[in-house]
């Protein structure tokens, strides 16, 4: 299977909504649209995609931060996908070292991500843990408005 990683651009936000969907968090074109160009004028953050048959079927949604617990830098993966018609075929692990060069390239020490406690995830931290990664917390969250 031939697939290109690259920073996305506008013509794949149409293919991005059904992966957004998949991951869990469904929107609409214009919503995304007004989402991602807003996100694109802040340097620390960065959109990858990868590209089969001019077709989106995997997203990484990245950012980098400064560390409170050590000194330098990290990146933390945001949002990760790949369609599922696409898993078990090696995109998830392009795309997770494609985000490790990013962050590598940025001047980061480290790179962290965040996947949902639920049992449907189970499978998704099996693959995180097979690329090296480590689970180490439970996140919590609130809705402030």
């Amino acid at each position: 299977m031939t697939t290109e990683i690259r920073s996305i651009q506008p013509t794949d936000f149409t293919d991005l909504v059904e992966l957004m969907s998949e991951l869990g968090y469904p929107t609409t074109l214009e919503e995304l649209s007004k989402r991602l160009d807003l996100l694109k004028k802040h340097g620390d953050y960065e959109a990858l995609v990868v590209v089969k048959n001019n077709q989106v079927i995997g997203f990484a949604g990245l950012c980098k931060g400064l560390a409170y617990e050590f000194t330098g830098l990290y990146v933390r993966i945001i949002a990760f996908v790949v369609s599922s018609k696409l898993r078990n075929q090696g995109v998830g692990t392009k795309l997770l070292k494609a985000c490790e060069q990013w962050a590598i390239q940025q001047g980061a020490i480290g790179i962290t991500l965040n996947s949902g406690n639920r049992e449907e995830r189970q499978i998704a931290h099996t693959f995180y843990e097979s690329n090296g990664y480590v689970g180490k917390s439970t996140g919590f969250s609130k809705k402030i408005t």
